[in-house]
């Protein structure tokens, strides 16, 4: 019988290394998701003097503030990712997610102790400075210190984190929903969700001391030795492994005259545009991420809550419903981490991406005509289109990008590449979410056709531009780009850790049902 699971050899030293950085994003997501239980919670409205009625005239207040604190927290994740890039290059991989995690905690501190909705928008702009660094720090980490097999593998590892996150936010929510709004500490229902944000990048910065720089940073620094006794700790179940790649990486270091560390920025951000490889690279990053955002993750996870309370369901259902929604991302995480290194991105985005449409245009279509109406059936139908939205979002789309993202970049503008696709996806944030309570308020399901547009211009976008990167290591990427590399090609198919001849990995054979952790 052919298997399920395709054969991974990982090293467990490298597992445990991109899984501990990784934790660090279960914040990043939970921080986003968060908003979405507390507009759910009534003590949050009473406290900040907020309308909660959407048929009286000072909702229109409440739908502004909802927009502002998701608005101010993308702002402060586009600051991030800009700032990431510099500090990730001039001070290290690991000083930047040290970084990231302060800014989350300090930042979700803020918002938990809020008295006023000032210092609340100010602990959410904050959060999100070290949102955006981490978000876009972890996976360059990831990428950087993994094999060419199992990098995609490795990097979903924060696609499985963020799910976390958003699982946590949702069941969190829901579970204070039920707290006495008459208790004396009825805060504690929302309050309680926002300050365990800084649980996660406490447990990243007390293991920060027991992780290593990632050998690419050291090497392009000029720490040889350390760059080599590094790769050989990651790649400790193969030293002929070890030893080839790291011959790939000073070879490509060499071959390439503009790979030596450069700390002005305007200069750096620049050389994304000097060349048509790097040229095509940013036009990619920016579609990819701000495509994706078009697609409407952000708008169902935030404001899934009050979505599911306009088609007619009540009380503590739509906490529920959004908890469920964002558990149901960890089973489709999970499955690109096994599933992404043998079928590739390309395919994935292309599936994600026209599934993702789909549901979204039978949502805007049923909304169109039943909302406001009795008619059940039609409403309970655009429930099931959220949550199978959330299939294709989850399976194909979440884990993906930031594997994608993070390899298409070279080494010396890997950080400000990752930056420029990630800033996008939070300043494109800046039309979804935060306009997103006051027209579904305004003009209701013609909201959507914001979102389907763009989707199907994205969808053609991937087809025709996006070219597929699996099995290539980091050194070799440049040649799907047209640029000459150094190095010996050296793909390997279906993450089996082996050299092999490229293939689309479709040629019927059955694949061992096995994934081996080398100690």
């Amino acid at each position: 019988m052919a298997a399920i699971l395709p054969n991974l050899k990982v090293n467990a030293y490298n597992l445990w290394v991109v899984t501990l950085v990784a934790v660090g994003t279960i914040s990043t997501a939970y921080g986003l998701a968060v908003i979405g239980s507390t507009v759910g919670q009534p003590n949050f409205y009473t406290y900040f003097a907020l309308e909660s009625d959407t048929t009286r005239p000072g909702y229109k207040h409440t739908t502004n503030i909802i927009g502002a604190l998701n608005g101010i927290n993308s702002a402060g994740a586009a600051i991030g990712c800009i700032t990431q890039a510099y500090t990730a290059d001039k001070y290290g991989r690991k000083a930047t997610i040290s970084l990231g995690s302060a800014f989350l905690i300090l930042g979700g501190a803020l918002c938990a102790g809020a008295v006023h909705m000032a210092m609340f928008l100010v602990g959410r702009c904050i959060a999100g400075f070290g949102a955006g660094a981490l978000a876009c720090i972890v996976p360059i980490y990831q990428a950087e210190v993994s094999t060419a097999a199992t990098r995609g593998a490795m990097v979903c590892v924060t696609g499985v984190m963020y799910a976390v996150g958003y699982s946590l936010a949702g069941w969190l929510g829901y579970g204070c929903y039920f707290m006495d709004a008459s208790n004396p500490a009825a805060s504690f229902a929302w309050r309680f969700p926002l300050a365990f944000q800084v649980v996660f990048p406490l447990c990243v910065l007390a293991g920060i001391p027991f992780i290593p720089e990632s050998p690419r940073w050291l090497l392009a620094h000029g720490h040889r030795e350390d760059a080599q006794r590094v790769l050989a700790r990651l790649h400790a179940d193969s030293s002929s492994a070890a030893s080839t790649e790291f011959t790939q990486m000073e070879s490509q270091l060499h071959h390439q005259p503009d790979t030596s560390p450069s700390f002005k920025p305007l200069s750096t951000g620049l050389s994304l545009f000097r060349t048509p490889s790097n040229r095509k690279r940013s036009l990619i990053a920016i579609t990819l991420m701000t495509g994706n955002q078009f697609l409407g993750s952000f708008v169902l996870a935030n404001y899934g809550v009050l979505i599911y309370a306009s088609l007619g369901l009540t009380g503590s259902v739509p906490l529920l419903l959004n908890a469920c929604w964002t558990s149901f991302t960890l089973i489709g995480n999970t499955f690109t981490a096994l599933y992404i290194d043998r079928f590739g991105r390309r395919r994935f985005l292309l599936i994600g991406s026209i599934g993702c449409t789909s549901c979204i245009i039978f949502l805007c279509a049923l909304t169109a005509r039943y909302l406001n109406t009795e008619n059940t059936p039609a409403l309970r139908a655009a429930v099931f289109f959220i949550f199978f939205y959330i299939f294709f979002w989850s399976f194909f789309v979440d884990a993906t990008q930031f594997a994608y993202l993070s390899e298409i970049f070279p080494n010396s503008l890997r950080s400000w590449g990752v930056a420029l696709g990630l800033g996008c996806f939070y300043l494109s944030s800046e039309v979804t979410l935060v306009a997103a309570p006051v027209a579904m308020d305004e003009i209701g399901w013609r909201f959507y056709l914001v979102l389907v547009v763009p989707s199907v211009l994205y969808f053609a976008v991937i087809a025709l531009v996006f070219p597929e990167t699996k099995g290539l290591s980091l050194e070799e990427m440049g040649r799907v780009f047209g640029e000459d590399v150094s190095v010996a090609a050296t793909r390997v198919e279906g993450g089996s850790g082996e050299g092999e001849k490229q293939g689309d990995g479709s040629d019927g054979q059955a694949i061992e049902e096995r994934i081996e952790i080398v100690a």
